[in-house]
């Protein structure tokens, strides 16, 4: 009998003990979900979200594994406790929740959709025809799972796709880009830009005053990836002289986003609130329990995280 220590806000447990136990029996492994009130020198692995009561994992020396709930690893990845391999959340239900945002909000920006719905004022107005997709160019930085599936998606939908990577990549109907060179190449056609990347020291505020420059007048920014992706105040101080036409942001460094944030205001921003994609605990009950019984029986565990690498 194994055990499974659910590290992560008790009021989540409602929501994942049955698909768990589901998941679990269905893979054939026979387990227990316990508390912290488990020794824990009897856990087996630890499903755990950075804000759940484990933040030392010194004390769960026995574990094999801890399978996070979460995409992002930046919160743990650095914890010096930590020895375990840690494995990161790619989760079905969470990448088509991403792709349906990222596709519902470059359709809302290239049919201009905003035009018609903030102006019912019983004036009948010819706007400009929208170009086809396929005369649109959308630019997504980062091509891990979220962004090669929103890659795909778009590219499904004829938009002209570039993704860039740091590492060189090849992805069917996406133009892949890498480097520091292919960072600006991607950015000068970016007529749409979806931010996918991780949380690093090397992604921090990479979309700085200088690559805000670089993009096409009148560009629009979409960013359900990082707060720490943009540099907020580059970014203000571009809408304010119209370099960039608008921004549509789900993650911010503080969130909630304070109310007194000048996003709120701005009348060139959307805010959403952290819903482009979340964890679904079906269809993450199968993953965590996929790794368990991939390790049970001797075989890599899937979405290993890379210290070095941060992601």
């Amino acid at each position: 009998m194994l055990t499974v220590l659910f590290a992560a806000p008790a009021g989540l447990l409602p929501d994942y003990e049955t698909p768990l136990a589901d998941a679990l029996a269905e893979f054939g492994l026979s387990a227990t979900i316990a508390d912290e009130s488990t020794p824990a020198a009897q856990i087996d692995y630890v499903i755990y979200a950075p804000t759940g009561p484990v933040q030392d994992f010194t004390p769960y020396r026995n574990a094999r594994a801890v399978l996070s709930l979460w995409a992002g690893v930046e919160r743990i990845v650095g914890n010096p406790t930590l020895i375990q391999p840690l494995c990161r959340m790619v989760d079905p239900g969470l990448t088509e929740g991403m792709v349906e945002w990222v596709t519902g909000h470059v359709l809302r920006t290239h049919l201009g959709i905003d035009r018609h719905i903030l102006n019912q004022d019983g004036v009948w107005r010819h706007y400009a025809i929208p170009p086809l997709a396929r005369e649109r160019r959308v630019t997504v930085l980062g091509l891990g799972a979220l962004g090669a599936a929103c890659g795909a998606a778009l590219a499904a939908l004829n938009f002209q796709v570039t993704g860039w990577s740091r590492s060189p990549k090849s992805l069917p109907g996406i133009t892949c880009l890498s480097g520091n060179e292919g960072f600006s190449a991607a950015l000068a056609q970016a007529e749409i830009l979806v931010t996918l990347l991780p949380n690093t020291p090397d992604t921090e505020n990479i979309l700085d005053s200088a690559a805000l420059a670089q993009m096409p007048q009148g560009a629009v920014i979409l960013n359900p990836g990082r707060g720490s992706l943009i540099d907020d105040t580059a970014l203000l101080a571009a809408l304010d002289r119209g370099h960039i036409a608008q921004a549509t942001l789900d993650v911010f460094r503080t969130e909630p986003l304070p109310p007194e944030h000048p996003y709120w205001a701005h009348p060139k921003v959307t805010v959403t609130p952290h819903i482009a994609a979340d964890t679904r605990p079906g269809s993450a009950a199968r993953v965590i329990a996929e790794n368990i019984r991939r390790d049970q029986a001797g075989e890599p565990l899937l979405y290993l995280v890379d210290r070095q690498k941060g992601y």
